[in-house]
């Protein structure tokens, strides 16, 4: 029962993540349009840290959830390569890096949004 449930929570939290992460990243391009015009734009968006941050969420989510969930099913019916300890392994891996690089772009969004100080 609680893996059925846990299973239902992690896809509507892989579901979420994709449309956020790709929200912020059209965000993120509609800033950079403001900020730099031209060909500096694609530049300067390509250079921004917030970007790579939101596309690896992006990836540890494709990879973590939507790859490795059929393949950890498979598993359970005693197919594939990997064992399911091994591919649950993979998938706690992604999760964790995922919540780093939010813990990152969160620190940099708080920041950036941060007045500054007069001194």
């Amino acid at each position: 029962m609680a893996g059925l449930l846990v299973g239902r929570l992690f896809a509507r939290e892989a579901a979420l993540s994709l449309m956020l992460s790709v929200l912020f990243v059209m965000a993120l391009r509609k800033l950079s349009e403001h900020t730099v015009q031209g060909a500096d734009e694609l530049r300067a968006l390509g250079t921004d840290p917030r970007l790579w941050a939101t596309l690896g969420v992006m990836l540890c989510t494709l990879l973590g959830y939507y790859a490795l969930q059929p393949m950890m099913a498979a598993a359970r019916l005693g197919q594939g390569t990997l064992s399911f300890g091994a591919l649950h392994g993979i998938s706690v891996g992604f999760f964790g890096l995922k919540i780093l690089l939010l813990s990152m772009l969160a620190w940099r969004l708080s920041r950036s949004a941060r007045p500054a100080l007069k001194g």
